[in-house]
């Protein structure tokens, strides 16, 4: 039998769809017809039986199914109270939404207010695949489940291997947020948390509310233990507070706002160490990073960072790529965009960390830097016009100062084809100083002219392997020749010019040096050669192979100062080849040599095999000339089902000892995982190591407990994830 009730209880009429046998008066008949479809009420029972007097009520047996709209519930017998509006179940109580599942002996189910109670329940939700049971469980028409008494997992129906318990619990499955009262988490049947309040995601919502605490060990630091609080101030603003007791300097609080607006986002940091044991003084970290996109198009950026001491990453950053940072930058910039042309001005300033760095040789800052950048296509003849031009002012403590102005037009003839190109140009660099702080003797106005003439061409030529229609492989010879007449530039200062690394992008460039205080005299070519291969189906490039190098037809005479000319005839070879011609093996090769028996200048490989996610194993090799020497092997390998090993050695073979070096082990199963990471490192620059061990607990859908290990993985393995394994 099918009866179908809507809730706006009060009309007298009935629609239903009841065999004739059933007597059921006028006056028994309720809920109105006007009401929407998903108000409606449907009831389906094998039998009903239903009287008048002394008060309308009706029963039901042989089964019983209740719909009002994705909403189901079923029990083996059910009473209906018209006058309370409410269905009463017993025996076998199911209950089903998008969301949620619920068993139980009893239930009330009040169809006009949409509340339902369970005694004695069973749940089981959606997501996370968290289940659970409850003394008594009460849900609301809006998805929200008030329980008492709970027991609360993500684990599988046969293993309670973590527990949550509680007095009290409120699921909110609309928002995906819980909480709980007088709360123990158990794992492996051991106390482990107890809180009297606790707020834990059953989704991916913001909440405010303690975070997970992070216990370790912090290597010379001591032992750390940190417990940080989140506030969600508004949607679109938030805040960490983390203090971090350091058992062997003290109480550390962290700051972190956050906002996000309709033009502006950025994140303010603030760490402060009111009093470090270790050397009885205070320390604070400072990080401002902000973005202002303003409706005429303009751009604002912020980056300010401070320390309060040149140890302070060494003391209390606990990575090697912290412990490397000798400048940390702090500038303030606006810039535009347009179609033609990009206007970029800013002040900047350093706060240099290594104290070896000495005060003239300290980088300049900047007040201010002004940019202008036009570059005009498709012009009278097919012509190119573009201009750069700067304006810089450079202050420092020590040494030579001034101002710098730059202005470089230059004009270009773009001719070329699908499969070819030519490109003539002609340029005009002008650079002007006025200098304070000089020597006796040394002027203070002084000013460079250089023309610079380049032509630039190249093809690229395709082909069908024979061996293979699914590949196609090209062929992309490229020449860049470059003349630069001769000007003595020793008079002028050098504000912020550095000879970079030679590399392909550096040589096709028409000027060695990166920075205007320099204007190279060459009479070059370069000649260069590129070969791909490609999936004719997917696009996907499956090889590429470079080589490159450029030939001097004078000496190069131009130099910084202290550095010697150039009379080599060629530069060195510059070689990269990367395969990917197996999808499980990636392997990169950068390389550099010189002519007339001078070898390797520099290298850089790197092999990574990864024949499933979870399968990765990386070597890596980098070699510069009189510099550093260092090989890298990191790996995260399953050892079984559930066990995965986890690794980093990285080595100096200039040194002749390891940099970085870290193993462990991870233990996952359905509902939970475990990690455990030894690491020793480089800490300071002056060679100081520490050894720190962490552990780390996850209970998934809950929460993690211990060092955030997961971290130094995915930093330390190239393509490790938590979430692959």
């Amino acid at each position: 039998m099918v009866l179908a009730l809507h809730s706006a209880y009060g009309q007298e009429s009935l629609d239903c769809a009841v065999p004739p046998s059933v007597d059921l008066a006028e006056e028994a008949r309720v809920a109105a017809l006007a009401a929407t479809d998903s108000e409606i009420v449907q009831f389906e029972a094998g039998s009903i039986e239903a009287q008048l007097r002394p008060a309308p009520s009706a029963s039901m047996s042989g089964g019983v199914l209740v719909r009002r709209g994705d909403r189901l519930a079923g029990a083996d017998n059910a009473n209906y109270d018209p006058a309370t509006q409410s269905l009463h179940l017993q025996g076998n109580v199911r209950y089903e939404d998008p969301k949620t599942e619920i068993v139980s002996e009893s239930a009330e189910f009040a169809y006009d207010t949409g509340r339902i109670r369970f005694d004695g329940a069973e749940f089981f939700l959606g997501q996370n695949n968290a289940r659970g049971a409850a003394d008594v469980l009460q849900i609301s028409q809006s998805g929200t489940l008030d329980l008492r008494e709970v027991r609360y997992t993500t684990c599988p129906p046969d293993s309670n291997d973590w527990l949550l318990q509680a007095a009290e619990i409120q699921l909110d499955t609309s928002t995906g947020v819980g909480t709980a009262r007088n709360v123990k988490i158990k794992f492996q049947g051991i106390p482990i948390l107890y809180a009297p309040y606790l707020s834990f995601p059953i989704s991916s919502a913001r909440k405010s509310g303690v975070l997970t605490p992070t216990i370790g060990s912090a290597g010379r630091s001591g032992n750390e233990i940190s417990l940080p609080y989140y506030w969600n101030i508004r949607e679109n603003y938030d805040a960490t507070f983390s203090p971090r007791w350091l058992s062997n300097r003290g109480l550390q609080l962290g700051t972190e706002f956050r906002y996000l607006t309709e033009r502006n986002r950025g994140k303010i940091e603030f760490d402060y160490l009111a009093d470090d044991s270790l050397i009885d003084d205070s320390r604070h970290l400072l990080a401002v990073e902000h973005r202002t996109l303003f409706a005429s198009g303009w751009r604002n950026l912020i980056d300010v960072r401070q320390v309060s001491d040149s140890q302070y990453f060494e003391d209390l950053g606990g990575t090697l790529s912290l412990t490397s940072i000798t400048h940390l930058n702090q500038s303030v910039q606006f810039d535009f965009f347009g179609n033609h042309w990009a206007l970029f001005g800013q002040v900047q300033n350093f706060q240099t960390l290594d104290e070896i760095i000495s005060p003239v040789d300290e980088p300049y800052r900047q007040v201010p830097q002004i940019k202008v950048v036009g570059r005009y296509p498709d012009q009278v003849l097919g012509l190119e016009f573009g201009f750069h031009g700067e304006l810089v002012n450079f202050d420092r403590d020590t040494g030579v100062t001034g101002w710098r102005l730059d202005a470089l037009p230059s004009v270009a003839l773009p001719i070329g084809q699908p499969g070819w190109f030519v490109k003539p140009a002609l340029a005009l660099e002008y650079t002007q100083y006025t200098l304070e702080n000089t020597l006796p003797g040394q002027a203070s106005d002084l000013d460079r002219t250089v023309p610079i003439a380049s032509f630039d061409t190249g093809m690229i030529l395709e082909r069908t392997l024979k061996r293979s229609n699914r590949l196609l492989q090209t062929l992309e010879p490229r020449l860049h020749y470059v003349h630069v007449p001769f000007r003595d530039q020793d008079a002028l200062p050098v504000f912020d010019t550095i000879i970079p690394d030679l590399n392909l992008v550096q040589l096709y460039r028409t000027n060695r040096f990166l920075g205007v205080d320099r204007v190279a005299d060459t009479e070059q070519l370069s000649v260069g050669i590129t070969t791909r291969i490609f999936d004719v189906d997917s696009g996907e490039e499956r090889m590429s192979a470079t080589i490159g190098q450029a030939r001097y037809f004078s000496d190069l005479l131009v130099t910084l100062p202290g550095e010697p000319a150039n009379t080599n005839q060629t530069s060195d070879y510059i070689a990269e080849i990367r395969f990917l011609l197996l999808e499980s093996v990636n392997f990169d090769v950068g390389h550099q040599w010189g002519t007339e028996g001078q070898g390797t200048a520099q290298s850089e490989a790197r092999l990574q095999y990864r024949p499933r996610n979870n399968k990765i194993l990386n070597l890596a090799y980098r070699f510069r000339r009189d510099s550093l020497e260092q090989g890298d092997v990191s790996v995260s390998w399953p050892l079984s089902k559930k066990w995965n090993f986890v690794g980093r050695y990285n080595y100096s073979f200039r040194d002749r000892e390891p940099l970085e070096q870290f193993f462990g082990f991870e233990y996952e199963s359905c509902c939970w995982g475990l990690r455990t990471v030894w690491r020793r490192y480089l800490s300071t620059r002056d060679g100081t190591r520490d050894t720190s061990f962490g552990l780390q607990l996850v209970l998934k859908g809950m929460t993690s407990v211990g060092t955030a290990t997961d971290k130094l993985l995915e930093r330390g393995i190239l393509g490790y994830s938590p979430d692959l394994n």
